[in-house]
């Protein structure tokens, strides 16, 4: 009697491992959080200690100017970032580059706070503080994008927008948790009457925000190391089209996305560090200036701080509004109407913010400004990953958000300086951010929708027929 034959197995393959939906949420925007905090702790130290601790000189302006210079270098460090975490973003994968960014980051910024100043080493005080806000700077020039393209390509269909906007959130949260740990810090530690700054403020209190960001990234480490690669990024590797060389790729192939991407995000950084840098500057100057001090609002720190915070508020509410708006109408429909809002916003700098009566009049000026911040923002985090296939998606995107940078943003709050008058005058500073804002218009008109884009097939089409 034969033996019955052997029963053919019908088991299939196990399908692949995808990351939970409020996995994706939490992770990109946990990381960019904690990425902004880093980067808004420096920013807010560059206008109020920096430039007495680390660039000691007579005349005020130009040691804010030199504090400046420091805070525009991690800017120019960003495509750096861009390039080196790019290239492994699209050769190994999101996960591990998102991980590396974090750690870069975070390393920098923790150290920054253990830094002796120029009163105990010297010229080496500022020359280390250069050095570590590079570190910061190539940190975050390879966190965003991988941030972003973890969002959107593990989105629901028709949900890119909102998904996307998750990082960005990113932005306003990081910005309240570093600046609400300094108004905490100023109230512990205020300054006299006259103004002077707190000694221990002076000597260790400013630190605590920079020391405290090493807890704020391991939390942050946590959440990614439980991240799965995206379904989409293993498409790439098991369809064996992995870029060998994404950077070489992307300029052969997607250069014109690389062009409009990044002159659509001029207006976006004018905007956001204008709104938080200048204004910061602008409104703690005295309204009595000394000799060599351009005449400002007159707030403390802490008030300052405070209003600045009402206005980031509205940031925070409008980024994912935004995202949903871009999904239900598209990205031009959403960014184009924005971007010239932000060009008649310009234009009121001198008769609203300079010609401020009171907290009101700033606070309205800090809320509308944030507003179309949140608003030009939120959809940055979809349309800009959507205009790149996927085996350069990482370093494409990357350079686009950061050259912008670049542009948009490292010369900005010193540029605004020097248009500032002495008199307190800002219009052309106001002009600058409408300048800024018909470039990004002209580059937006040349983007096609990308609304439908697939993020799989990389059937996104960088401008208009």
């Amino acid at each position: 009697m034969s033996a019955a034959p052997a029963p053919t197995s019908t088991t299939t393959p196990a399908p692949a491992a995808e990351n939970p939906r409020s996995r994706v949420v939490i992770a990109s925007l946990v990381g960019t959080s904690i990425e902004f905090y880093d980067f808004y702790v420096y920013a807010t130290a560059a206008v109020l200690v920096f430039p007495t601790l680390f660039f000691p000189n007579e005349d005020p302006t130009a040691s804010q100017l030199s504090s400046f210079v420091t805070f525009a270098l991690a800017f120019f460090a960003r495509p750096v970032g861009s390039i080196l975490f790019g290239h492994f973003g699209d050769r190994i994968g999101r996960k591990a580059t998102l991980v590396a960014s974090l750690l870069v980051m975070g390393t920098a910024t923790f150290l920054i706070g253990c830094l002796p100043t120029f009163a105990s080493v010297g010229i080496w005080a500022p020359v280390l503080l250069a050095v570590l806000r590079f570190a910061q700077g190539v940190g975050l020039g390879g966190e965003w994008s991988g941030a972003a393209l973890l969002a959107t390509e593990n989105a629901p269909k028709g949900k890119r927008g909102v998904f996307g906007s998750m990082p960005q959130l990113g932005a306003p949260i990081g910005f309240l948790l570093a600046n609400g740990l300094f108004i905490a810090i100023n109230a512990a530690m205020p300054a006299a009457a006259d103004g002077t700054p707190n000694a221990d403020f002076q000597a260790w209190g400013w630190r605590i925000p920079f020391l405290l960001s090493a807890v704020l990234v391991m939390v942050g480490l946590y959440v990614r190391f439980k991240l799965v690669e995206s379904t989409v990024f293993r498409g790439v590797q098991e369809s064996g089209s992995v870029a060998k060389l994404p950077l070489g790729r992307v300029f052969r192939t997607s250069w014109k996305a690389v062009v409009v991407g990044t002159f659509g995000m001029v207006a976006t950084y004018v905007l956001f560090y204008f709104m938080t840098t200048f204004t910061l500057n602008y409104g703690t100057n005295p309204s009595e200036p000394a000799p060599l001090q351009k005449l400002g609002l007159g707030y403390s720190r802490g008030e300052f701080l405070t209003l600045l915070m009402i206005g980031v508020v509205f940031f925070g509410i409008f980024t994912p509004i935004a995202g949903w708006l871009a999904d239900k109408y598209g990205r031009r429909r959403t960014l184009i109407p924005t971007t010239v809002g932000i060009a008649l916003f310009g234009l009121t700098f001198q008769l609203w913010f300079a010609a401020a009566t009171g907290p009101i009049t700033v606070v309205t000026f800090l809320i509308v400004g944030l507003s179309l911040m949140g608003l030009t923002f939120g959809p940055m985090g979809a349309l800009l990953p959507e205009l790149f296939p996927t085996n350069v998606r990482y370093t494409g995107s990357a350079l686009a958000y950061n050259i912008a940078s670049i542009i948009g943003a490292s010369l900005a709050p010193t540029i605004a300086l020097k248009l500032w008058q002495p008199d307190g005058n800002i219009f052309f500073v106001g002009l600058y951010l409408t300048g800024a804002a018909v470039v990004t218009l002209v580059a937006l008109l040349l983007v096609r929708e990308t609304k439908q884009a697939g993020l799989a097939d990389g059937d996104a089409t960088t401008t208009r027929r």
